[in-house]
């Protein structure tokens, strides 16, 4: 992971975002709610504008704030997002229908563990972004990835989780377990013998994972 100062530097030379988002961006840090960090989001889209994607699969919608940023980029690219919190459901909703993406965007309110028929009638997407309940990364990679394109490939958020998975001692019994899950999918990830995976130290880590 960057040290601080040169995680301030980078987050502060980023070009504005438009005003939307920046209420976005806002409100998350207000409500504690879980976004994607700056420096990741922007190391993602860039590697999405390489990729050109026509479809990709969101699993962990939240307020719809990393849907709107990939839409915002790759305005002909259609997204599929899933998320099962009734609140964040409907303001991602809001937002998207502000953003006037509600074309490009949809969403499918559930639990990622039980919306694969739904996700199938959309299938097959050239990139899935697993964003969602980090302890269940494992099971989301094994479910989805069936609706992988030939030359797609998975993104998968938050795989550092703070520096936490190379600390030895964790008191908080919960972060500890959680930690130790992430620590496995990275490891399992990392040595799945059908994809080429890289963890790149940016916001909050982030995995790329193509099919060999």
């Amino acid at each position: 992971m960057l040290n601080e100062k040169l995680h301030l530097y980078i987050e502060g030379i980023i070009p504005d975002r438009p005003e939307l988002l920046n209420k976005m961006e806002q409100y998350a840090k207000e409500n504690g709610i879980p976004i994607m960090e700056l420096a990741g989001i922007e190391a993602m889209l860039q590697l999405l504008r390489v990729q050109k994607p026509s479809t990709i699969l969101e699993v962990g919608t939240a307020i719809g704030y990393s849907a709107l940023r990939m839409a915002y980029a790759l305005p002909s690219c259609k997204i599929v997002t899933i998320e099962r919190d009734a609140e964040r459901y409907q303001l991602a909703e809001q937002y998207i229908r502000e953003a006037e993406k509600s074309s490009q965007i949809l969403i499918i309110k559930g639990d990622a563990l039980e919306t694969e028929e739904d996700v199938k009638e959309h299938a097959s997407f050239d990139v899935i972004f697993i964003d969602a309940a980090k302890g269940q990364y494992q099971r989301f990679f094994e479910m989805y990835s069936r609706y992988l394109s030939e030359d797609g490939i998975i993104i998968t958020d938050n795989v550092l989780f703070k520096g936490l998975v190379c600390e030895p001692d964790i008191e908080n019994k919960r972060i500890r377990n959680l930690v130790k899950k992430i620590d496995q999918f990275n490891r399992w990830l990392m040595n799945h013998p059908d994809y080429h995976t890289v963890i790149l130290p940016v916001g909050d880590g982030v995995a790329i994972s193509k099919k060999r």
